[in-house]
């Protein structure tokens, strides 16, 4: 079975096959960075994290661009308050996100441009554009995207210029001719810092947000690549005026496959920060371990909506100690896969299938289970490479179920032989006290006739 991905553009699922064999290019829209990342920003990062490991699995050479946008009203108006340049907030901020999804395993991209490096890019797009008549400079500086222009506007999104007129508002003293024209080129204002403002041939200012994908995507990979991805909120307008910028200069498809990630969710509203219900990677990581956290994200498939919720995260803590007990029972062998080995098909088709994690997941409970019936260290070892692909289970089986308890192996197994000593000597309350103590620090004790092991309580 190939590869098929559920392309926003067609909403449909179709059969992935890259414009240069073997070899994929994947733009991804990343962070604004003015403020430490949420959980929101974690799950559109993990979605193509995920997506980028799949495609390498594949035998795809990847390139994978991520970009920061380093320069917009948030970014300068959060580095006025804190009386500090626009680089030493945005360093500050790359810094800290790569530190956060660093810990949850989150591969860093190919390329990681920063929309500051690319501000030439951006004013030869909006020369193109003019040129063609698709952008005019208006009377308050700004240079705006005359959408009415570009024939094919709306065809991401699905929404129709008669759709987006009944709900557009009036532009009142905004420079636009028409209230769907978006801006390309904002015109300095004198209360902005001097780092927020470049020369060019429409006067000082800055670029629009939507001129700076369309610039380090095709700077990077090309005026046509094969995958862009991000939130399902950039689907408009973000991306639909990246199409049009693009393609509106340079008269080729901008991507042939868009993807989108769902929604993370909190009592049923988006989680953002304009909402406030918003949690930080770094503070969930204070009471969660990382890989929790990671297998909470991926086990859902990318495109539904996610819900936060401390009970969930216990859910995914415990789901993974399951898997992690059956590394801990028999150590795993060092095998490559065997793509043929019946688990392991049905993992790559579901993977294949949209990267359906749901059902990749499902095939590692299964070989957790044969795990516990077979001892087969074979059959672990296939467990730890195929979630290898997920990023999962790649650390110390006995660490990770540890974790969380006051107590290590050895102190473990020092009490588990006070326990049985305790039952030697018929002293079974004080046997059943250790064994209720050490399950109230996660431990569950299992007897059988060879000894008494241990492992953490599910």
């Amino acid at each position: 079975m190939s590869l098929r991905i559920y392309n926003t553009l067609s909403r449909e699922l179709e059969e992935f096959s890259p414009l240069q064999p073997g070899q994929v290019r994947m733009y991804v829209c990343g962070m604004t960075v003015y403020d430490f990342c949420h959980i929101g920003h974690a799950r559109m990062m993990m979605a193509f994290d995920v997506v980028q490991r799949w495609l390498r699995a594949s035998d795809y050479a990847v390139t994978y661009v991520r970009n920061i946008t380093d320069i917009d009203d948030k970014i300068i108006a959060r580095s006025v308050q804190r009386g500090i340049t626009i680089r030493q907030l945005t360093d500050e901020v790359i810094a800290a996100m790569h530190e956060d999804i660093g810990a949850l395993g989150i591969e860093p991209p190919t390329i990681e441009p920063r929309a500051t490096e690319y501000v030439p890019q951006m004013l030869g797009i909006i020369e193109k554009l003019e040129q063609k008549g698709l952008a005019y400079r208006s009377d308050n500086g700004d240079v705006n995207y005359a959408v009415r222009k570009f024939p094919g506007y709306g065809k991401l999104s699905g929404k129709s210029l008669d759709e987006l007129h009944a709900g557009e508002r009036v532009a009142v003293l905004d420079g636009k001719q028409d209230p769907l024209d978006f801006v390309l080129w904002k015109a300095a204002k004198p209360t902005e810092p001097a780092d927020a403002k470049w020369e060019s041939v429409y006067g000082t200012g800055r670029p629009g947000w939507h001129i700076e994908c369309s610039a380090m995507s095709c700077a990077t990979l090309g005026e046509t690549f094969d995958i862009h991805g991000g939130g399902a909120d950039l689907q408009f307008p973000h991306h639909e005026n990246e199409i049009a910028q693009s393609e509106g200069a340079n008269g080729k498809p901008l991507s042939r496959f868009w993807v989108h990630n769902g929604f993370v969710r909190v009592d049923n509203e988006k989680m953002s920060k304009s909402l406030g219900n918003f949690f930080t990677i770094r503070e969930v990581l204070q009471k969660y371990d990382a890989e929790s956290l990671r297998f909470f994200l991926v086990r859902t498939h990318y495109r539904s909506a996610l819900n936060y919720s401390d009970a969930h995260l216990d859910d995914a803590r415990n789901s993974l100690k399951r898997l992690y007990t059956a590394l801990d029972l028999v150590a795993p062998a060092d095998v490559a896969i065997d793509w043929a080995d019946p688990h392991a098909a049905r993992f790559k088709a579901a993977m294949d299938e949209d990267f359906g994690t749901p059902e990749a997941i499902a095939v590692l409970f299964e070989l957790a289970g044969e795990v516990n019936r077979t001892k087969s260290a074979e059959t672990a070892g296939l467990l730890k490479a195929l979630a290898g692909s997920l990023g999962l289970l790649q650390g110390d089986p006995r660490a990770f179920l540890q974790a969380g308890s006051t107590l290590d192996d050895a102190a473990i197994q020092a009490r588990i032989a006070e326990r049985a000593a305790a039952k030697a000597a018929k002293n079974f309350a004080e046997a059943d006290r250790i064994r209720q103590e050490l399950l109230e620090q996660g431990i569950v004790l299992k007897d059988s006739p060879t000894g008494t092991t241990w492992a953490a309580a599910q």
